[in-house]
C-alpha cells in the first residue's frame, strides 16, 4: 500500500492496487510465477518485472531472463538484438544455440561494452555485432524474433540488470510493431546510422492490438520530449513515475504544473543518480512539496516509466534527460490500457514502499 504524506499541491493518495483490481474485460491476465521476479501473461503481451529483494536474486537464479532465453530458443528464422550491454549467460547460450540451428542472428551494441566477455564469445562464434562507434550511447534494449514479436523495456541483458536492479520488460506479439523495431534496427545495423544521424521512418507509429492503442517513438528521431509534455498536460487524476535519471526541465515542469492543478503526483528516483546528476529534477520536486523519494534498494532503480491516470503507460529505454532526447539511440512506447497500467502501478507501489 502507498502511504503518502499530505501536502498542499498533492493532497490525494494514489489508488491502492490489489490483485482483485487488476482486471479488464478485454484482457484475461494470468500470473506467471518467478522465484526472483514477477510476470503476467495477457494474450498478445507478457509483462515482467525484476525483484532485487528476492532471497534468490543474490544467487542469480529464478529471474525473468528465463522467458527471454526461451523466446530465443523458440526462434525459427531470425533474432535481431539492439542491446546496450550483455552479460547474461542464459541469453548468450540461447543466442549460440539459435545460431547452431541456422537462425539468422544480427546485433548492434554500445561500442564501450563490446569487449566484455559474453559479446566476445558471440563474436568468436561468428555472430556479427556492430558497435555504434560514437560518443552518444546505443542505449536501446530490444529484441525482435522472427519479425513477429518484440521484447523491449528498461532491462539490459545483464546479471545486475536482471537480479540487482529494478527493471521491466514486455513481450508484444505484433507484426506491425516488429516492423517498427526492425526498421530502427536496420537503420543502425545496415545503414550504419546512429544517434543524431537521423532517419525518422517508423512505418506504423500508431497501432491497435485487440483494442489497445500503442504509439512507438525512437530518439533522437522523433523528438520525444514535447510529446511527453503534451501527454502529461492531459493528466486529470494522477501521475506516478519511476525514473533512473531525470534532468529534463520541460518534463519536470509539466509534472509540477499538473500537481499545482490538483493532480496527484508521486515518484521514485534512483539514489545514485539523484546524487550525481547535474540539474536533477529531484530537488525541484521536493522543493515543490511532491511525494518524490530516493529508491530503497542496493542496486539501481532502473525504470524509465510514467503512468498517467492509471490508464496510460510511458515505457522504454528513454531516460528523462536531454542526452536521451538529443544524443542516444533510444526507444519508447506509450500503451493505452488500464489493465497494463495497473500492473505498472502495482510495481510502483512495491518500489515506493521501499523508498527512502
Amino acid at each position: 500500500m502507498i502511504l503518502l504524506t499530505a501536502c498542499d499541491v498533492n493532497p490525494a493518495p494514489p489508488t491502492q492496487v490489489t490483485n482483485d483490481s487488476v482486471t479488464q474485460p478485454a484482457t484475461t491476465l494470468t500470473e506467471i510465477p518467478f522465484p526472483a521476479g514477477y510476470g503476467y501473461e495477457g494474450g498478445w503481451f507478457a509483462l515482467y518485472f525484476t525483484n532485487p529483494i528476492s532471497p534468490l536474486s543474490p544467487q542469480q537464479t529464478g529471474g525473468i531472463d528465463l522467458p527471454l532465453a526461451q523466446a530465443i530458443d523458440s526462434a525459427k528464422l531470425s533474432v535481431d538484438i539492439a542491446i546496450y550491454s550483455l552479460s547474461l549467460n542464459s541469453v548468450r547460450d540461447a543466442i549460440l544455440r539459435a545460431q547452431d540451428r541456422g537462425v539468422q542472428i544480427r546485433m548492434v551494441m554500445e561500442s564501450d561494452n563490446l569487449e566484455r566477455t559474453d559479446p566476445q564469445r558471440l563474436k568468436d562464434a561468428g555472430i556479427s555485432i556492430l558497435g555504434d562507434r560514437r560518443e552518444g550511447l546505443m542505449h536501446n534494449k530490444f529484441m525482435i524474433i522472427d519479425k513477429s514479436e518484440v521484447w523491449l523495456g528498461t532491462m539490459n541483458f545483464t546479471d545486475s540488470g536482471t537480479y540487482d536492479d529494478n527493471n521491466a520488460m514486455i513481450r508484444i506479439r505484433s507484426v506491425k510493431l516488429a516492423e517498427n523495431f526492425t526498421k530502427e534496427f536496420e537503420e543502425m545495423y545496415i545503414q550504419d546510422k546512429f544517434g543524431d544521424n537521423i532517419l525518422a521512418e517508423t512505418p506504423n507509429p500508431h497501432i491497435t492490438i485487440d483494442g489497445t492503442d500503442i504509439d512507438t517513438y525512437f530518439s533522437p528521431d522523433d523528438k520525444i520530449q514535447p510529446i511527453l509534455v503534451e501527454l502529461l498536460n492531459t493528466a486529470q487524476e494522477s501521475i506516478y513515475f519511476m525514473a533512473f535519471s531525470f534532468t529534463a526541465d520541460p518534463i519536470g515542469e509539466a509534472i509540477r504544473k499538473r500537481a499545482q492543478a490538483g493532480v496527484t503526483v508521486a515518484g521514485v528516483m534512483d539514489t545514485e543518480q539523484v546524487s550525481s546528476n547535474v540539474g536533477t529534477e529531484f530537488d525541484a520536486f521536493r522543493q515543490f512539496g511532491l511525494n518524490v523519494y530516493r529508491d530503497g534498494v542496493d542496486g539501481q532503480m532502473h525504470h524509465k516509466t510514467m503512468v498517467i491516470d492509471e490508464s496510460i503507460v510511458i515505457f522504454g529505454s528513454y531516460n528523462f534527460t536531454n542526452a536521451a532526447e538529443n544524443r542516444n539511440d533510444e526507444n519508447l512506447i506509450i500503451i493505452y490500457n488500464e489493465n497494463i497500467a495497473k500492473l505498472f502501478v502495482a510495481e510502483f507501489q512495491r518500489i515506493y514502499d521501499q523508498a527512502k
